[in-house]
């Protein structure tokens, strides 16, 4: 490939989940991928715990943003080369038509932006979110995406999915 592979990771408000994973693929799969998020119904801004977290890990958070998904099917925007939904809500949701038909699977991370109480409890939330994200992009980038064909990269990609939910992928 001549370019990054381009991602995009999907949630309803795009205040924490999808935004996690957006700075982690930027990080670990620099000049291979490139992450963006973006939201059906975004809050906006982005969380502050979301922030916090990031930054506590050392993540560049100067660009991340809550915006509308549909800011990647205007013309103009990044070729998309995957698209993952990170949050149950989204997962149902009808998504725009991406340009270029890129490969899509369900990621579904419990919301740790719904955890009530102390803040203790709330960051833990957070840090469990970055953690199973983490996990996920770790196993996604090291697929050897240019030697599957597009039925067996589906297959595995909804297998990540899973992961932490049922079987690790095989």
């Amino acid at each position: 490939m001549d370019r990054p592979l381009n991602v995009l990771f999907l949630c309803t408000g795009n205040s924490a989940r999808s935004i996690i994973a957006e700075a982690i693929l930027n990080r670990l799969g620099a000049g291979k991928f490139r992450g963006y998020s973006g939201g059906s119904q975004p809050k906006g801004e982005v969380n502050p715990y979301t922030i916090a977290l990031l930054k506590s890990l050392n993540h560049d958070t100067s660009t991340l943003r809550s915006k509308s998904w549909s800011e990647f099917a205007k013309p103009g925007a990044p070729r998309l080369d995957f698209v993952f939904t990170v949050c149950d809500n989204a997962a149902g949701e009808v998504c725009p038509i991406w340009p270029g038909q890129p490969m899509t699977a369900h990621w579904g991370i419990a919301d740790p932006a719904a955890v009530q109480g102390a803040d203790d409890g709330k960051r833990r939330a957070f840090l469990k979110a970055f953690s199973e994200l983490s996990t996920r992009i770790n196993l996604f980038m090291s697929l050897p995406i240019g030697k599957l064909d597009r039925l067996v990269l589906k297959k595995k990609l909804d297998e990540i999915g899973r992961v932490g939910r049922e079987s690790p992928v095989a």
